[in-house]
């Protein structure tokens, strides 16, 4: 399963933030992305992740994904309302 998708439901393995889910919001290169959640990581300021200290169970969010693509703006509430409701 590919990391590197934007939109994808990643969950961090190291770090302060470890075990949090978070969506993919850009890819830098095949090495890192830019993650965010809409609560500690917000949209305005997401952070740059190693895709090493990432894993997926295969969950898409294809609403944040095509808002993403289109360079629609997505608030932080949506971002956070839409994960909560992938993980359940």
């Amino acid at each position: 399963m590919s990391i590197t998708q934007i939109g994808k439901v990643v969950y961090s393995l190291k770090g302060r933030d470890a075990g949090r889910p978070f969506a993919v919001v850009s890819v830098i290169n095949e090495d890192f992305v830019m993650i965010a959640d809409g609560k500690y990581h917000k949209m305005n300021n997401p952070k740059k992740k190693n895709v090493k200290h990432l894993t997926t169970k295969g969950e898409n969010l294809p609403q944040i994904a095509k808002k993403l693509e289109e360079g629609k703006q997505i608030f932080d509430g949506e971002l956070n309302k839409a994960l909560r409701s992938c993980i359940l």
